[in-house]
């Protein structure tokens, strides 16, 4: 895969218009953008609508998590929609993932549209094992993460969306074609609110598919000179992976 196709921009955003600006001036140099709760709340579909007419492709980020029968119906929408992928929560259940992956398989024969890829989020890279003990779950971020790795790969997933520091344990355990899409990437001594957070390079070195890449990115001085940097990192990186 090129550098360039494993970086996703988030177009975390507040209006339409500042999301068409950034698909307008970046769709050249990322491989995929993402849109979250915030964008498409406000202004729906159009914004999918706009960065496929771009010729760009798209990461619906929108978590889903409820019954099975529900999650599998947003998910064909999503299809048809033509996002490339698309995530749901894996705490939601072992059926709700298995019945939204065959949901999507029988809709993409019935109506002759290939299927985005699926992937499950695990853990929150804003949680820890503090957060997760306030919900009362005696367990580690890294030990749930892992259960809920293994049971996106039995229902058959594309893959998750998990901390960088859990690369390396979630290749080792579903193997070298799953999907692990990153965020929480660091660049330069930003952090937000990511309490795990992992620079580009790092990441894919790790075994990350693809990094999300958002404010760290959008609020420097010159994101197409940071973005350029990361795309070196990662060729640098990739290129000693080959070897």
């Amino acid at each position: 895969m090129d550098p360039k196709e494993r970086m996703i921009l988030a177009l975390d955003v507040e209006h339409f218009q500042e999301a068409q600006k950034l698909v307008k001036e970046f769709k050249a140099d990322v491989g995929m953008f993402k849109v979250g709760k915030q964008l498409f709340t406000h202004c729906g579909t159009k914004i999918i609508d706009f960065i496929k007419m771009n010729g760009a492709r798209v990461f619906l980020d929108l978590k889903y998590h409820d019954i099975p029968n529900t999650v599998s119906k947003a998910g064909i929408e999503a299809m048809k929609l033509g996002v490339d992928m698309f995530d749901v929560h894996a705490s939601g259940g072992l059926s709700m993932m298995e019945e939204t992956r065959s949901a999507l398989h029988e809709a993409s024969k019935r109506l002759v549209m290939e299927r985005p890829k699926v992937i499950a989020v695990t853990v929150l890279t804003s949680m820890d094992d503090a957060e997760l003990q306030k919900l009362g779950l005696t367990i580690s971020a890294a030990d749930w993460t892992r259960k809920l790795a293994l049971l996106t790969r039995e229902a058959g997933l594309d893959g998750v969306v998990a901390s960088g520091h859990d690369i390396e344990m979630i290749r080792s355990l579903c193997g070298k074609d799953f999907t692990i899409v990153t965020p929480g990437v660091r660049v330069g001594e930003a952090k937000d609110d990511q309490k795990r957070p992992i620079t580009p390079a790092e990441a894919i070195r790790k075994g990350a598919t693809y990094i999300v890449l958002g404010r760290a990115v959008l609020a420097s001085k010159a994101p197409k000179e940071t973005l350029r940097q990361i795309e070196e990192d990662l060729g640098r990186v990739t290129s000693r992976q080959q070897k």
